[in-house]
């Protein structure tokens, strides 16, 4: 009775591991990654604005009009990006694209852009900024309601945006007094000057973590990363570089955008500010967005072919075309999803 019993117990183990196992490999085989990139395409003519999923690519406008996707953001099945299209009139819109569908965030009166998107708090919160012909104007959407962020009597500019709770953070620059450009972060309204003044500096891009308020852009020939307020420089200014993209992940802080070789601008990773190429340097490049996702680093941009700019997608490195090549291309922001 004791060694039927023992067969009995032996044969459950072995039956609870086989389904343990099996419960696992069907959930990973359920686990699916989505890659989404704003990419701009030229059609002989017109730019068009483009969303690209898992290599498969859709226009977001008819081609009639120049437009432009400048950012993306994912939730749930909802994909959002914001750019800008030009109307009858030669104005540029700036637009929402939800889903594919459009919805324009200005009258057309003067030219705005929608630059950086974030979703929270079932909102929609949209950093751009209002060319009057005067001056240019830093402005946020949010649920598609538009506020200043300047007053109007200085040019300036919001490029980025995030959200953390109930804190809305936006990025850019205002000029002061004497027309330089002073780089700036609005939290809730509220602007902080990053820099004094003596040269033209921005805010290109802002991140959150932690309660760590992480911005990179510029001042004069320098590249920097500033955390809570605090520079330190990506580059010493003794060659040009451009840093436009920024992601944080478990205090890892990753930067991306181009430093000149001496013969190209070649699209640059700075992790934790330490350099490297992301390509060979043989051709002009750069990066424009940066996404890392468990241990898989997505960079998005373009690089030349010898004649056009091809938009391209770098995983871990490998480059994946994500244009043809016939005709000038750009990808401009990548967002990365786990299901």
């Amino acid at each position: 009775m004791k060694r039927n019993q023992s067969k009995i117990c032996i044969v459950l183990i072995l039956f609870s591991i086989s389904v343990f196992f099996s419960a696992c490999k069907k959930d990973k085989k359920q686990e699916t990654i989505d890659v989404y990139v704003a990419v701009d395409e030229f059609n002989g003519t017109f730019n068009i604005a483009k969303l690209w999923k898992n290599g498969i690519i859709q226009d977001l406008n008819d081609g009639t009009k120049s437009a432009s996707a400048s950012s993306i953001f994912v939730q749930g099945s909802d994909v959002y990006l914001v750019g800008f299209e030009e109307n009858s009139l030669g104005t540029n819109v700036a637009k929402l694209w939800k889903n594919g569908v459009a919805q324009n965030l200005s009258d057309g009166a003067f030219d705005n852009f929608a630059n950086s998107i974030y979703v929270a708090n079932n909102k929609t919160y949209i950093a751009g900024y209002q060319d009057n012909g005067i001056k240019r104007v830093a402005k946020i959407w949010v649920n598609g309601v538009a506020t200043n962020l300047t007053n109007g009597l200085n040019h300036a500019y919001a490029g980025s945006v995030f959200v953390s709770g109930d804190d809305v953070y936006v990025g850019g620059y205002e000029e002061n007094i004497i027309g330089i450009s002073i780089a700036k972060i609005w939290k809730n309204g509220v602007a902080q000057s990053l820099t004094d003044g003596v040269h033209n500096a921005s805010v290109n891009a802002i991140y959150v973590q932690d309660n760590d308020v992480y911005a990179v852009g510029y001042n004069g020939g320098t590249d920097i990363v500033w955390k809570n307020g605090i520079p330190q420089n990506l580059t010493d200014g003794s060659v040009y570089a451009y840093a436009n993209s920024i992601f944080v992940l478990n205090n890892t802080v990753y930067v991306v955008g181009h430093k000149n070789n001496g013969t190209h601008n070649v699209a640059t990773l700075w992790k934790n500010g330490v350099a490297q190429y992301i390509t060979d340097g043989s051709k002009k490049c750069s990066a424009s967005s940066v996404f890392v996702l468990d241990n898989d680093i997505y960079i998005v941009g373009y690089e030349e072919n010898g004649s056009k700019d091809v938009a391209k997608l770098w995983k871990n490195g490998v480059a994946q075309n994500l244009t043809n090549g016939t005709n000038d291309g750009s990808a401009n922001s990548v967002f990365v999803s786990k299901k």
